[in-house]
């Protein structure tokens, strides 16, 4: 396969990818969300360049050339960029197959169980305990994950008292009849994060993500050692070295990828393939409604070491209100708790052209 034009359609919240080979054959992806235009512009500067033109068989090994090629760029903003190609050529491999992503990936179409997942701190755990109860009898949910302590917040809380509350009044609420998982950001020191995880040991939750500041995996491997609950994270890692860190030494007991950040599909298999190794299981990253989640679908239904869950946002236009409008048709039926993935070529999707076209526009292609 050779590329012969590349052309991102973006916003500061999200963008899209669109590769055309030189049959004319398309496959749409979707660069990281975030700050898109900055990823926009990394990808036509930096990744473009190494790729137009250029015959791809191996992706993986074409991924790393282009990290290779950009080795003073090591950063996050290249491997968001490199995720909008990689998941536009997994689009283009699927549709010219006549073959779901997942099929290629030696998956299977079908459901996938979800977690609620709620991004909100500014929430009163009398409210958000209401917004749970009623997802779950609106869609069946029988997981849910809340936030605890403040964003990287030094061992503070969204107000004082907020975290043991809310625990409480959740557990209290739901713990009978559903798994808990709760979200701490980078919040805590070990001492404090492991006080906090023995409080939701003692109220029966399942998964204690990020406890500690992300980059700081020895203390993050102090809390996993001390408690029984899961430990989680690894969803801001971009760097595979880092991950095979963290996955020796054990930092975690659940890793958590996000497609996107890390650089697309064919990366996110390759932790997947290191923590599989490792006896480790995987529940990706993917918070929001954009592309990320179905990308995460079509991931979980083929990898055997795949988590319990799908994380599924939950926040509506108030609190993301990029996230609507992108396609002819929403991807994300919820049913009993439950998302499927279905028989469609390439990623199964179309992306609303009134979005495409409000947005800003850029093109690489050969000359």
């Amino acid at each position: 396969m050779k590329l012969k034009s590349i052309e991102t359609f973006s916003t500061r919240y999200v963008g899209f990818v669109r590769v055309t080979d030189e049959t004319g054959a398309q496959g749409w992806g979707q660069l990281s969300t975030y700050n898109s235009d900055i990823s926009a512009l990394v990808l036509h500067r930096q990744v473009a360049p190494w790729t137009l033109g250029v015959e791809i068989v191996d992706l993986d090994d074409h991924l790393d050339l282009i990290a290779e090629r950009e080795h003073k760029f090591p950063g996050s903003y290249l491997r968001r960029a490199m995720g909008g190609i990689d998941t536009a050529i997994w689009d283009l491999r699927g549709k010219q197959a006549g073959k779901p992503v997942v099929s290629l990936l030696g998956g299977t179409p079908g459901p996938l169980r979800a977690y609620a997942s709620s991004m909100k701190r500014d929430i009163t755990p009398k409210d958000e305990v209401e917004r749970f109860k009623r997802l779950r009898q609106e869609f069946g949910f029988d997981a849910f994950k809340f936030r605890v302590g403040a964003e990287v917040g030094r061992n503070t809380d969204e107000w004082p008292g907020r975290t043991e509350e809310i625990i409480a009044a959740v557990t209290r609420a739901l713990g009978a009849e559903a798994d808990l998982l709760a979200d701490a950001n980078s919040c805590y020191s070990p001492h404090k994060a492991i006080e906090v995880g023995r409080m939701m040991e003692d109220h029966g939750m399942v998964h204690y993500e990020e406890p500690c500041p992300y980059w700081e995996l020895e203390q993050t491997k102090e809390v996993a050692d001390a408690l029984d609950i899961a430990v989680t994270g690894g969803e801001q890692d971009c760097d595979l070295t880092i991950w095979r860190r963290m996955i020796d030494m054990r930092a975690v007991d659940i890793v958590q990828p996000d497609v996107l950040y890390l650089g697309g599909i064919s990366r996110t298999l390759r932790v997947a393939r290191m923590a599989e190794a490792a006896h480790l299981p995987v529940t990706p990253h993917c918070a929001n409604l954009s592309l990320v989640t179905l990308f995460t679908m079509h991931v979980l239904r083929a990898i055997p070491n795949a988590g319990d869950y799908l994380e599924f946002s939950i926040e509506e236009a108030d609190y993301y209100p990029w996230q609507y409008g992108l396609f002819r048709k929403d991807p994300y039926q919820v049913k009993d708790g439950k998302i499927a993935i279905d028989d469609t070529p390439g990623w199964g999707v179309e992306l609303d052209p009134e979005w495409l076209a409000k947005s800003a526009y850029q093109i690489s292609e050969l000359d």
